[in-house]
């Protein structure tokens, strides 16, 4: 993996960040952890990646929709920070296989389990459904998931937050890491709905404890 370039990145993004971003964050002691694991990110913009990964110590390999890869530029940047691609509407096992690979090496995957942005009652937020990805492949790997929530990103898509006046706002928490049933021979359906079921439960928890961290209310998020 580039770490250099990985690390150059974040670098770069406190300079903005810092000048610019009011952040709370709780529970990020969640992701100091050795091993291998799984952040699961809601997703309200396509900002998540930066906030998460320049609050992360470790450098984490970001599953990526294939669509973004299509511009040449943005193709090469995410080569460079080693995300890999997902295809959501065609094949994905070779992404499935990629994040397999990257968790028995001991690293850190990041995926979405929307599958996209998603709002409303859509979202994992408020009981939304997701896709079962991320739950395939922490079963077959063993290894744990920290569901992450991230708020306030949809605010930050135009040039006025990022002016040096701190007039734009982040709120993100960690929640604790969930471990994925065994494989006990049940059905793998059967366990990735459990699992599914649980994660879920998860984002529902974490999101009402960040509300209440921060004083939002449910409405305040799309």
């Amino acid at each position: 993996m580039g770490t250099l370039i990985y690390n150059l990145a974040k670098v770069a993004f406190a300079v903005p960040r810092f000048a610019a971003i009011r952040e709370r964050v709780y529970g990020l002691e969640h992701t100091v952890r050795e091993g291998p694991f799984i952040l699961a990110v809601s997703h309200l913009s396509h900002l998540e990646p930066f906030f998460v990964g320049a609050l992360v110590r470790r450098p984490i390999r970001w599953m990526s929709r294939i669509e973004f890869y299509k511009p040449w530029i943005a193709g090469r940047f995410l080569d460079a920070m080693a995300a890999f691609p997902v295809d959501r509407y065609g094949n994905a096992a070779p992404a499935v296989r990629t994040a397999v690979r990257l968790l028995g090496r001991g690293e850190v995957v990041g995926m979405f389990p929307e599958g996209g942005v998603a709002v409303g009652r859509e979202s994992v937020l408020r009981g939304g459904a997701m896709k079962q990805g991320v739950c395939t492949i922490a079963i077959q790997t063993q290894v744990p998931v920290v569901p992450v929530v991230v708020l306030g990103t949809n605010g930050l898509l135009s040039v006025k937050p990022w002016l040096p006046i701190k007039s734009g706002r982040m709120e993100m928490m960690f929640g604790p890491a969930i471990t994925p049933p065994r494989r006990d021979g049940r059905p793998r359906r059967r366990l990735r709905a459990q699992f599914a079921e649980e994660l879920g439960a998860a984002f529902v928890k974490v999101y009402g404890d960040l509300l209440g961290r921060t004083g939002l209310r449910d409405e305040d998020v799309p």
